[in-house]
């Protein structure tokens, strides 16, 4: 299906749940569902090395001409789509994940 054609839609002010509905629902529309776990995980730490790529472009700090990556922000987006279809495939709640992580950090004595 082209881009053009889909029929998927994000929310305004969307939450967590609403991202990773939108991801669940794009991987069924794209054909890439039946990615495993160990598959989503590798090309989320692809997508964390084109992010600093973007980063260290904007630093002007050099990168091969030959590297293929995107802006800072189309890198931080496709860290979200992967970062959902982790937690889509363990049935992690990003939004109570976080904000019970929140608590817990909120205990830490930070120096």
């Amino acid at each position: 299906m082209n881009n053009d054609q889909s029929k998927l839609f994000l929310k305004n002010q969307p939450t967590f749940k609403d991202f990773q509905e939108y991801v669940s629902q794009l991987e069924i529309e794209r054909g890439f569902a039946e990615q495993n776990v160990l598959q989503k995980c590798l090309m989320l730490g692809e997508e964390i090395g084109e992010l600093f790529k973007a980063v260290r472009k904007k630093e002007k700090i050099k990168v091969d001409q030959n590297s293929k990556f995107g802006s800072i922000d189309e890198e931080l987006a496709d860290i979200i789509i992967y970062l959902c279809a982790v937690a889509n495939r363990y049935d992690i709640d990003l939004e109570k994940a976080f904000r019970d992580k929140e608590e817990i950090n909120k205990k830490r004595v930070w120096s």
